[in-house]
């Protein structure tokens, strides 16, 4: 575990590139592989790109040009002290893809990234060929589920209400070489995830300064905003309709965000539209399950007409 934390620990070197890339007010670190159609991968909590490092190879090998970013905050991307609300976030993802010469690419988002997918799906839809959710319901079933739904979800996500607290909850992510953030992980996952070296590199990078923080704005904007005017205009917009197609994929072990309250997101999507429940894998299906994720992501991209 590095005694010094810094950015570099988020280059990890592999069959891809890093730059950085300047879109809508920040500085993206994106790592990128292979040539051909877009598709851009967004990434949660408490992790950063490289959860997407199986993905890309396999998307690479299958003609597809895969970038992976750090999101605002995490990483060696631009850690700013404000822009932590999802539509200022799904506006930089949506200028990221322009910024890469692009009009629009297959947008891959797993929780927060998940979260960040649906919005730019309906704020920008020009931007987003296809859209991909993992572990991600849509915003309002979300809030639907948490708040007036069974209170199995409340419970199962009650840390997002631990977190509304100043800075304690920072210092409790980061202390011990970020051992929540290990122990975070093993709850949320199926069994035998993760191994200790992957753990490890979540533990080092969520311990760059002010990662903890910026992550944690995340949160803090999608309770508190819900009681203010922003949060009100933010589900006014949700309300629209997803109008490219739509493949949504779910760990059946979920016990953080569970698969029925995922479910509930078809009711938003007037699209093609796929549900696929990955067995034996709890939150993290693309790292979990990796072969049979990439098949399931793969077939589905290849499908001219996907079903409904």
């Amino acid at each position: 575990m590095s005694a010094r934390p810094d950015e570099s620990l988020a280059r990890i070197p592999g069959p891809w590139t890093h730059r950085s890339v300047h879109a809508g007010n920040g500085m993206f670190h994106i790592v990128e592989a292979g040539e051909g159609p877009l598709v851009l991968l967004l990434h949660g909590f408490p992790q950063f790109w490289w959860t997407w490092r199986h993905q890309l190879v396999s998307l690479r090998e299958a003609g597809y040009r895969v970038v992976a970013v750090d999101l605002r905050g995490y990483g060696a991307s631009d850690k700013p002290p404000r822009g932590y609300d999802l539509p200022a976030l799904a506006g930089n993802m949506c200028g990221l893809i322009r910024a890469l010469g692009e009009t629009c690419g297959v947008v891959v988002g797993h929780d927060w990234g998940g979260l960040i997918a649906w919005t730019m799906g309906v704020m920008d839809p020009k931007a987003v060929r296809r859209l991909v959710t993992v572990s991600a319901p849509h915003p309002l079933r979300l809030r639907q589920a948490m708040l007036t739904g069974p209170s199995s979800q409340l419970k199962a996500g009650r840390h997002l209400l631990e977190f509304q607290l100043p800075w304690l909850p920072e210092r409790r992510l980061t202390k011990n070489g970020a051992a929540r953030v290990g122990a975070l992980l093993d709850a949320w996952s199926g069994p035998e995830w993760p191994p200790e070296d992957v753990s490890g590199t979540y533990r080092d990078v969520f311990r760059i300064p002010t990662v903890a923080h910026c992550a944690l704005e995340y949160h803090r904007w999608f309770i508190r905003s819900r009681f203010r005017p922003d949060g009100m205009r933010y589900r006014r917009l949700m309300r629209g309709e997803i109008g490219m197609p739509t493949l949504q994929m779910h760990g059946s072990l979920d016990s953080f965000t569970l698969p029925r309250t995922a479910q509930g997101s078809s009711r938003y999507v007037a699209a093609p539209y796929r549900w696929r429940l990955i067995e034996g894998s709890g939150h993290y299906p693309h790292e979990e399950r990796p072969d049979v994720f990439d098949e399931e992501l793969l077939s589905w991209l290849a499908d001219a007409e996907p079903d409904r």
